[in-house]
């Protein structure tokens, strides 16, 4: 089996490959070779029985998008994104990264011909939904998202669907919660400050709050993105008929909320770090964001959530620790 990750210099995409280099199979089946394509070259694990390559080009290349799929990889994990803060201010990359790499990436499959279908797993997000918002969205709630990140998601998801209505691939469309807690520095996220207020008082350095306390957000662990990922790949999609894209489960929890979790888990101390600033640009996009989903098609069919919102600092601590970037508790 071969298997190609467009975004692996990630953080997604790095535990991503991390776990398919542990495990060594998928669904079964060997892993033969894994290659990992970004912007910059990803560093690759080693493995005696996988053989791994690293490249970087540019996704709204259309030369560049048609190499990739030259040697028919079985399974395809298209992560690769510009993140909503920045596709919001760069609206002609945001386009050209988000949707026509995506549209490239599908077409270049579809020259391959011959009946080649490979199952391909598309990161989409929870942005392609936009206010007036229900209690809880659930997966027939329309789609009118209020970002360009989210339209351009929403474009991604369209296509999918049609290509692997056609034959073309095997899609499935998974909508990711906010990932937190994100390791590392800061991206141009909007969302980015859902990490900050938990990664950079655990640090010991002060984070900026851009919005309030009572703010709510739909949000999953680094490791449930992985679990979403691994089931994606893997799953029987008949079971989805033609609506190929689906929410995935998380946690909806208020800024509030996530700041007592840290304060039981790390102590007052270290929530005393953040700093309320308000941001009214962030304000306006997080304004516009959802806040609950009815996740239950995504779990009907295997998907499985995070149990709580300690366990995910509980879990980023672990990972800091074991990094070398924290040090051990006690």
């Amino acid at each position: 089996m071969k298997i190609l990750i467009i975004g692996a210099a990630g953080m997604v995409g790095a535990k991503l490959t991390k776990r398919l280099a542990d495990e060594g199979q998928l669904n079964g089946e060997a892993i033969t070779a894994i290659h990992g394509f970004d912007v910059v070259e990803a560093s690759m694990p080693s493995s005696g029985s996988i053989s791994f390559a690293a490249s970087a080009g540019d996704i709204a290349d259309q030369a560049t998008v048609e190499k990739l799929v030259a040697d028919k990889p079985d399974v395809i994990f298209h992560l690769a994104a510009i993140v909503s803060g920045e596709a919001e201010v760069e609206f002609d990359k945001g386009y050209a990264i988000n949707m026509d790499g995506t549209r490239y990436l599908l077409e270049a499959i579809r020259a391959q011909g011959d009946d080649y279908c490979p199952r391909l797993v598309f990161t989409s997000s929870i942005a392609v939904f936009g206010a007036p918002f229900p209690d809880k969205i659930d997966d027939d709630f329309f789609l009118t998202p209020l970002t360009s990140y989210g339209a351009q998601k929403a474009i991604g998801e369209l296509l999918l669907a049609d290509y692997s209505r056609k034959g073309f691939v095997d899609g499935v469309g998974i909508r990711l919660p906010t990932i937190t807690v994100r390791p590392g520095k800061p991206n141009k996220a909007a969302s980015g400050f859902f990490s900050g207020i938990i990664r950079e008082p655990l640090a010991g350095q002060e984070a900026i709050l851009p919005v309030s306390t009572d703010v709510r957000h739909w949000v999953a662990s680094p490791a449930a993105a992985v679990g979403f990922l691994m089931h994606a790949a893997t799953m029987d999609t008949a079971m989805l008929g033609a609506r190929r894209n689906l929410t995935m489960p998380g946690l909806s929890i208020t800024v509030g909320e996530m700041i007592e979790a840290l304060k039981r888990v790390a102590g007052e101390k270290t929530a005393s770090l953040i700093r309320h600033e308000p941001d009214e640009a962030i304000i306006r996009i997080v304004d516009g964001w959802p806040r609950n989903f009815d996740a239950s098609r995504a779990e009907e069919v295997g998907f499985k959530a995070d149990a709580d919102f300690d366990s995910i600092i509980r879990a980023h601590i672990a990972d800091e620790e074991q990094a070398g970037r924290l040090a051990k508790a006690g």
